[in-house]
């Protein structure tokens, strides 16, 4: 499927357009050498035109049912163009057809979900009260939901060229809310996201809405004049702690700041008892390489820091994990850059004091990383020091194991972590049965950590279920929402209510009648 930049039709619309800054090209990280040119950076007049172009879409967007149906029409699409986008993606990532294939099935199974969502209605969160003169003070007649925002920017990942990207969770919940989305592509993987905007243009069409519901460009000056633009009313983020904070602080410094949900990094902290490691040594430490070099280390939730025993059955842990680990081929990153930062970030960590490096993670070859592991005493990290480079994230296939002599030094690393997507808890089964003690202590630890907290599993892989919440806290995210789920539509929504308002003048969402057959909370009683 030949992938044809929409931005040939962008400059057609207005001669003022100015030229491109520079070509995009899409990059084999195998080879680190060019495929062929995509497109052509944006420049600040482009971005203009894109978001304008969505803005006066959004008048569209209003018709829930309409919305809906380019969700579903999206995801058909999607799994159409299948092989076509599987091919692209891995040409541009590395990350082979078979983790692609799931990752195409989870990002058309967002839409399908956000579908769903919308056709429910829930997420409107209708409140009805009548006036009410024996209330005290008394109650006027009141009406509450929630409207969509407007446009917003979404800046795609590099790890998840599909679920994290062009079509994925972020898109779906904005479009789900009634939001155009103007997604900033990632510069790793350009040709891949050119066909799957392609895609849900064509959807958009397909269903009768206008194709700049979904617009996308190219270029970090682009993503730049995009959180800055007037009428871009939110947006959200996936990538480094540094380019995320740059971005949330340019869309605070605004004249009008926009809500910036970002999603920038965790080291995703796992804490495994010594009854644990005595009950399962072999299967837990194998359990730690398989999660850790999942995708070549390239998941947001990687495990990438341990608290794990000292001693014997510490002992049996790492052997596992070193037998595991030392199994695993050689695998490439997303890009070279990122390849140059694992390299020179792993050879950091291991030349700190008191660090030994059972398997050592580093260069596997000329476009490949080997992966490895560190350990450090935990005493080491229990107050600030040079060690405190180990509880940075590292990415890539590598994780931190610092082994704790007591109870003491657990709590002592915990108190320094910062915030994290996740937090792991291996338990003996007497501790999760509540017959041993210890297990609720290091649950309420562990939770002012994370958003997602497990217990005896590994956090790679996450469920988009209602209940899933994909956030935590500062520098995991830059607020308080979740971007996997079905509430993740609630960061494109804003509350609104109406007061002494005549009948006939009320948004359908809100008369007695409910038209629209909405759940809803009415005079103090859920229904529906």
């Amino acid at each position: 499927m030949a992938v044809v930049s929409q931005w040939s039709a962008v400059r057609a619309v207005g001669k003022e357009a100015a030229v491109a800054a520079a070509p995009v090209w899409s990059v084999d990280p195998r080879t680190g050498k060019p495929r062929e040119e995509v497109a052509q950076e944006a420049t600040t007049e482009e971005v203009d035109l894109a978001v304008r172009g969505a803005h006066a879409a959004v008048a569209a967007l209003a018709d829930r049912a309409t919305r809906a149906a380019l969700l579903r029409r999206a995801a058909e699409l999607l799994d159409e163009a299948g092989p076509h986008v599987i091919e692209a993606a891995d040409a541009e990532t590395a990350l082979g057809p078979v983790r692609l294939t799931g990752e195409l099935a989870r990002t058309t199974a967002q839409l399908r979900a956000f579908a769903t969502v919308v056709d429910e209605g829930a997420f409107l969160d209708v409140y009805i009260d009548h006036a009410d003169a024996g209330q005290t003070p008394p109650w006027p007649d009141l009406r509450r939901y929630k409207v969509p925002l407007g446009v917003v920017a979404v800046y795609a990942a590099s790890n998840f060229p599909l679920a994290f990207s062009v079509p994925g969770g972020d898109t779906a919940s904005a479009l789900a809310a009634g939001c155009p989305v103007v997604v900033k592509a990632h510069p790793d993987h350009p040709a891949t996201s050119e066909l799957c905007a392609s895609v849900l243009r064509r959807a958009a069409a397909e269903v009768g809405l206008p194709e700049n519901v979904i617009t996308l460009v190219h270029g970090f000056d682009a993503g730049v004049a995009l959180v800055g633009h007037p009428l871009v009313t939110a947006a959200g983020f996936t990538g480094s702690v540094r380019g995320g904070r740059a971005l949330f602080d340019a869309a605070a410094a605004r004249p009008t700041p926009i809500p910036f949900h970002g999603e920038l990094g965790s080291l995703n902290p796992v804490v495994i008892t010594e009854a644990a490691a005595a009950e399962r040594a072999e299967e837990i430490g194998a359990g730690l390489a398989g999660s850790m070099t999942l995708g070549v280390g390239q998941f947001c939730t990687k495990p990438g820091f341990v608290l794990a025993p000292a001693g014997e059955t510490g002992d049996r842990l790492l052997k596992s994990l070193t037998a595991a680990v030392s199994d695993t081929a050689p695998g490439v990153l997303l890009d070279h850059r990122m390849r140059d930062a694992f390299v020179a970030g792993v050879a950091e960590r291991v030349a700190l004091p008191d660090v030994e490096s059972p398997v050592t993670p580093g260069a596997g070859g000329e476009h490949t990383v080997s992966a490895g592991y560190v350990t450090v005493p935990a005493a080491s990290l229990a107050a600030e020091g040079p060690h405190d480079l180990l509880l940075e994230e590292c990415f890539g296939p590598v994780t931190v194991v610092a082994r704790y002599s007591s109870a003491d030094e657990i709590t002592a690393v915990l108190s320094r972590l910062p915030g994290n997507l996740t937090a792991t808890l291996h338990l003996a089964e007497a501790e999760g049965a509540g017959t041993a003690p210890g297990g609720a202590e290091l649950l309420a630890a562990l939770t002012p950590l994370a958003g997602r907290i497990l217990v005896n599993g590994w956090p790679t892989g996450v469920a988009v279920a209602p209940a899933q919440h994909h956030g935590g806290p500062y520098p995991a995210t830059t607020s308080t929402s979740t971007s996997v789920g079905a509430t993740a539509i609630e960061r494109w929504l804003r509350p609104v209510s109406y007061q002494s308002t005549p009948a006939a003048l009320l948004p359908p969402e809100l008369r007695d009648d409910n038209p629209q057959g909405l759940p809803r909370r009415f005079n103090g009683r859920q229904e529906n």
